[in-house]
């Protein structure tokens, strides 16, 4: 990005970069230990990005100990289990199907929310849109907490909702590394879309 093009943007070219021109996926981490004051702050900034209807169904569950750290190891592809292992803190990302529950109080301007959502099936492709919309947000979030992420989708989701959420209300969509970046942690830049591939106007 030009200097001109990097002004046009209110954050200062610190923070451009901090979240997206030098923020990479990270494929080690160090032992740094992300802490529960850490995942606050960041849940805590990202909490306000737009979600349809405000019914933020994202739910987090952060894998900690090695107990729960085994349990999921069995259901990630190969290539992604030793990065897994290895990371401080793994987060699975799901999309509470029921998030409609929480419309009267999220939605309060109108009460009658929660019903047009009787659907199953249409609630859950609400829930999975927004949801993921929740986990672009919580990635930029990691960042502006000097934190490095490491998402993944090479993994059994069905087996990994069994394991974790056996009651069948989340659908687990991600799995998150976080933590401070190791030795070895990027990967070359991969090429990205010019502008005027992407935008244009009528």
């Amino acid at each position: 990005m030009s200097v001109v093009a990097a002004d046009l943007l209110a954050l200062d070219r610190a923070a451009q970069d901090l979240l997206f021109r030098a923020a990479r996926t990270a494929n080690t981490f160090t032992n740094e230990p992300v802490t529960d004051a850490q995942v606050a702050a960041i849940h805590d900034l990202v909490r306000y990005g737009p979600t349809a209807l405000n019914g933020q169904p994202l739910r987090v569950l952060l894998l900690r100990s090695p107990q729960a750290r085994a349990r999921l190891l069995p259901h990630v592809s190969s290539g992604n289990r030793a990065k897994t292992q290895g990371a401080p803190l793994t987060a699975v990302l799901a999309a509470d199907i029921d998030f409609h529950e929480r419309l009267p109080e999220l939605f309060p301007h109108r009460p009658q929310a929660k019903d047009w959502l009787t659907d199953r099936n249409q609630r859950a492709a609400q829930a999975r849109f927004n949801a993921a919309l929740q986990i672009g947000y919580l990635l930029v979030g990691v960042r502006a907490a000097g934190l490095a992420a490491g998402p993944m989708a090479g993994f059994d989701a069905a087996a990994v909702g069994q394991e974790f959420f056996p009651d069948g209300r989340h659908e687990v969509l991600l799995l998150l590394n976080i933590g401070r970046p190791g030795p070895d942690a990027w990967r070359d830049r991969l090429p990205r879309l010019p502008t005027d591939q992407v935008v244009w106007a009528l």
